[in-house]
């Protein structure tokens, strides 16, 4: 019989991260913001392929909020222009790699192009199943329960027949599992109105870490950390329905 502490440290199914920090790494280095945005777009596709290696299957992460309109119109332009560019640079690099893309939020508001850039990276990687990278742009957690309810009202959906399950259907993460892991880079202790739906029972692990400089070891250390929770999920812990004599 093979001793248990041989056994591998369990890996989160999904991970989703609040990639903050993008600002404040150009600013230390007497940059302009944006340098600092297009640093966090290679941690991005750096922590992708990470993930993948590891055996994390879904990776969600929050690109843009649906507060980040707010931001000064220069800031905003060039974050809109980094998007399409990252497409073009590293779509076939991650759809070699496996990788199969998802956007999630309202399109509504952004232009013609980055919607054809969106749908051009959904359809090319469509049948990747390595790890699925879901970006969260123009999302907010508020708006994802809002906009479920609506589309659960407009297909008449009644009211004894609306309930978790039912409603989950119409979430923009219909189609993964809730994350285990949520991540916050930035060394700001808060989940921002991201995934809030979701991440009811997610593990939060708050690092200081500049997006920019997120790499393997920092990774790491939130897998660690999760390896060492004892997931509950509102019930008792692991192990004390024995203490208590239970079955």
């Amino acid at each position: 019989m093979s001793d248990s502490n041989d056994a591998s440290p369990p890996i989160p199914r999904h991970v989703a991260i609040v990639m903050d920090g993008n600002g404040r790494w150009a600013k230390k280095r007497f940059m302009p913001r944006f340098f600092g945005h297009k640093q966090g777009v290679d941690a991005l596709v750096r922590t992708v392929l990470s993930c993948a290696d590891r055996g994390i299957e879904y990776l969600t992460v929050f690109a843009f909020s649906s507060e980040n309109w707010k931001r000064p119109t220069e800031e905003v332009s060039g974050l809109m222009g980094l998007v399409l560019v990252a497409v073009s640079k590293y779509l076939s690099k991650l759809a070699a790699d496996g990788v199969r893309i998802r956007i999630i939020g309202d399109r509504r508001q952004v232009s013609d192009k980055l919607r054809e850039a969106w749908l051009q990276a959904e359809e090319s990687t469509r049948h990747n199943t390595r790890i699925t990278l879901s970006v969260a742009f123009n999302y907010g957690g508020r708006w994802d329960i809002l906009q479920a309810c609506r589309q659960a009202m407009d297909d008449g959906l009644a009211s004894d027949a609306l309930d978790e399950a039912a409603l989950n259907r119409y979430m923009a993460l219909s189609y993964a599992p809730d994350p285990d892991l949520f991540i916050r880079t930035g060394g700001e202790v808060r989940i921002s109105n991201f995934l809030l739906w979701q991440a009811a029972y997610s593990e939060l692990y708050f690092s200081d870490c500049l997006w920019p400089e997120f790499g393997d070891a920092e990774l790491d250390a939130a897998l660690a950390e999760y390896a060492r929770r004892d997931r509950r999920f509102g019930g008792v812990p692991s192990g004390a329905a024995s203490l208590a004599g239970g079955a």
